[in-house]
């Protein structure tokens, strides 16, 4: 569904779009009866395939609330003033992280893709380089040992969570997996706004394994794998933190 169908389809009154991303189309509306609101028209893509999925599963419970959807069309609670958590100081994000998370981690099953299913996809696309090896070794230790399975939103990083009025802060954009709860530090890890130096990225991990009592191998190999996977190159600068990790 393009924009202005979808705007039809809710009888939308449409207003200023927000900074685009690669996600998709995203933009200020108003509802019918006068309520601000979002709307986003998502590209398709494997990893954003059930956003709308994972957003009725939270129900507004730590995220933000899904109010109607239509194939690729995201009608979205409104969520101002908007301020990114990577605005605070990296502690202070930290502690709005450690409290969201178990929030987030609720029991899901279908239609969502799972983490060794992920796993799999990414193994035959890994370079073939030292960190490339490192993901394949944490991929092939960890995949089929997981721990309790939960929804995990696998890009919670500093700038997908927004402060809000009904919320203080609510994350939004998920690509969802089923998973471990070891994986969900990945993405906050290598959270560059955040800090982007060796010190930041342990800091952040040690916090994050520490205080929601994770495994702490278990949570440096997704790591690991992960953000080689996400690298898309042999050499790429989020390399830096798998680098750090070993």
């Amino acid at each position: 569904m393009d924009l202005q169908a979808a705007a039809e389809r809710w009888s939308l009154m449409l207003g200023e779009p927000y900074e685009q991303g690669a996600a998709g189309y995203t933009t200020r509306v108003t509802l019918p009866d006068g309520t601000p609101a979002v709307l986003k028209v998502s590209t398709p893509h494997r990893e954003s395939e059930h956003e709308g999925d994972a957003l009725r599963a939270w129900d507004g419970d730590g995220a933000i609330r899904l109010l109607a959807q239509e194939g690729d069309a995201l009608l979205l609670e409104g969520c101002e003033p908007g301020t990114r958590l990577s605005a605070l100081a990296q502690d202070d994000a930290l502690d709005v992280l450690i409290g969201l998370l178990p929030r987030l981690w609720i029991p899901a099953a279908e239609p969502f893709h799972t983490l060794a299913d992920e796993a799999a996809w990414w193994y035959p696309q890994l370079p073939r380089t030292k960190l490339g090896d490192a993901a394949r070794e944490a991929i092939d230790a960890l995949a089929h040992t997981q721990g309790e399975q939960v929804l995990l939103h696998q890009d919670l990083h500093g700038d997908n969570v927004l402060a809000a009025q009904r919320e203080p802060w609510l994350a939004i954009d998920p690509k969802p997996l089923v998973g471990e709860r070891e994986f969900a530090v990945a993405p906050i890890v290598r959270s560059f706004e955040l800090g982007h130096t060796k010190r930041d990225v342990l800091h952040r991990f040690d916090r994050l394994t520490a205080e929601l009592g994770l495994n702490r191998e278990r949570a440096r190999g997704w790591t690991i794998a992960q953000t080689v996977a996400w690298s898309n190159s042999a050499s790429h600068p989020r390399d830096s933190v798998a680098e750090w990790l070993l």
